[in-house]
């Protein structure tokens, strides 16, 4: 119940912190930053698989 209020106080302006809205965010920033960092390892292994393959 404590957290509930201090998050409140934080998106009234009563307080610093990250609002409810930037906390969801930067939930999903981190989330798609995370997809794409997959994304770029599969195109890694896709790029060295193919490169070998044509030698």
């Amino acid at each position: 119940m404590r957290d509930w209020v201090k998050q409140a106080e934080v998106d009234a302006g009563s307080r610093n912190g990250l609002t409810s809205s930037e906390r969801e965010e930067l939930a999903a920033l981190r989330r798609e930053n995370r997809r794409l960092r997959e994304d770029v390892d599969v195109l890694k292994r896709a790029t060295a698989f193919f490169a070998k393959e044509t030698r």
